[in-house]
């Protein structure tokens, strides 16, 4: 697969088969995002594969922030979002944690969250080209103390930015609609 073909069809997945995504492929396409461009080459990533022992601790916490959506009245609605996002969560074949420098003045911290961004669309377009799909999660788990204790990232040194939900796709969604790009151009003298 070319990279526009990679573009064009790359799609978000949010449902995956069970079989896990082997070591190699995912180191390879781990790689691809450290190929992305990045100011006074600072390579401002860092990628942390969760084993299973921490994907299972991450998914209670992750499931408790999705139920305090809910009202605290509507006891069973809460019960069954705990229960189904634990699951969900688990279930999940890989999960990389992703975090962007957060060193320096706010003119570097923006050019490495843009240059981890960067990083993180690389990486969506090899799994794509490998037939495997991505979803980068930006959930609050990215932003709770646990998360930050249990993958062992100092937040005055990182910033975790997102989560890759990785694996063989389930089901490939269909496209939305893209504005053509007229309507997103502009041309000045």
């Amino acid at each position: 697969m070319d990279v526009n073909q990679a573009i064009r069809t790359r799609r978000t997945i949010a449902k995956f088969r069970d079989e896990p995504v082997p070591g190699l492929i995912l180191e390879a396409i781990l790689s691809a995002g450290i190929w992305a461009p990045n100011h006074h080459l600072t390579e401002p990533w860092r990628f942390i594969i969760l084993g299973p022992e921490t994907q299972g601790q991450l998914a209670g916490r992750f499931a408790e922030l999705k139920a305090s959506k809910v009202p605290a009245e509507d006891v069973a609605r809460r019960e069954r979002i705990l229960v189904e996002h634990e699951r969900k969560f688990v279930s999940i074949p890989t999960i990389v944690a992703v975090a962007a420098s957060c060193e320096g003045d706010e003119e570097r911290r923006r050019e490495d969250y843009a240059a981890t961004a960067c990083a993180i669309q690389n990486i969506q377009l090899a799994a794509w080209a490998e037939g495997i799909g991505v979803k980068w999660s930006t959930a609050g788990l990215i932003h709770d103390p646990l998360a930050y204790r249990l993958l062992s990232v100092d937040p005055a040194q990182y910033a975790i930015i997102g989560l890759l939900f990785i694996g063989f796709p389930a089901e490939i969604p269909e496209r939305g609609r893209k504005r053509p790009l007229e309507e997103v151009i502009r041309r000045v003298p």
